[in-house]
Formats: structure tokens, sequence, C-alpha cells
């Protein structure tokens, strides 16, 4: 295993986020990776962890919208 690049800007945050599971509006504490705005492009928030707890890769696919 290698690292190959250091992500400085991004910042560990504990969002609480709303997810609607099997029918019902569920809210928990959840662990997310802010990345701050670049140009034209709004910051990101991605979680680290699924509704349930269980930990998950940073993916840029998961991007949550932040609050306006």
């Amino acid at each position: 295993m290698k690292v190959k690049e250091i992500l400085s800007d991004v910042q560990l945050v504990i969002a609480q986020i709303e997810v609607e599971l099997n029918g019902e509006l569920r809210t928990s504490p959840t662990l997310c990776a802010l990345i701050p705005a670049e140009g034209i492009e709004q910051e990101k928030i991605i979680p680290l962890n699924t509704p349930d707890g269980r930990p998950i890769f940073m993916n840029y696919e998961n991007v949550i919208k932040p609050l306006q």
C-alpha cells in the first residue's frame, strides 16, 4: 500500500444527514469529508459512513448538496 496524494484542504466534519430508508425519513450524525469550493464549483460534502454506521470509501459520486 502507498500514499498517492494528500488532500490537505479536506476537512472532516460530522453532519446531521437526512435519508429515506424503507419509506421512513431518518436522520443520523454522519462522518463526512468537506471539500471547499474551487472557482465556480460549490463545496462538496461526501459521507464516509452509511446511515446505519458502516464505513464506506470516499467516493465523489456520493456528493451531497450542501445547505444554501
